[in-house]
């Protein structure tokens, strides 16, 4: 039903930005949630941010207020802005999707890394 690509990881200091993507290629009558999700070396993976099917967004705490989760109007591609990056948000971003009526995402890209350091 879906395939997901991310891009635009790097590596970028304390306080700076980066802006993900995550093209989707889907079938034309697929209704899903999608999201960004991180994993840290040794730490379990965790929901970031995501968008529902209603277009309703939601944020992990640690990244209100910093990260902005957006669509085309077409949703053939997924955006992270991610401004005032952390050490701590250092990970393998992902993101997935979930179609309309599961609770499990079972679409996922390959990950694209973003590293935090001075």
């Amino acid at each position: 039903h879906l395939q997901l690509m991310e891009s635009g990881g790097g590596t970028v200091q304390p306080g700076g930005s980066l802006t993900l993507s995550c093209a989707v290629s889907k079938s034309a009558d697929v209704t899903y949630s999608i999201g960004w999700f991180r994993q840290a070396p040794g730490s379990q993976p965790e929901g970031v941010a995501a968008i529902d099917s209603d277009d309703k967004m939601s944020y992990a705490y640690f990244v209100k207020g910093r990260f902005t989760i957006s669509q085309d109007s077409d949703k053939n591609t997924l955006y992270l802005k991610m401004n005032n990056l952390e050490v701590e948000d250092t990970a393998m971003y992902y993101c997935a999707a979930c179609l309309q009526g599961s609770r499990t995402y079972k679409y996922w890209g390959q990950g694209t890394q973003v590293t935090v350091s001075s």
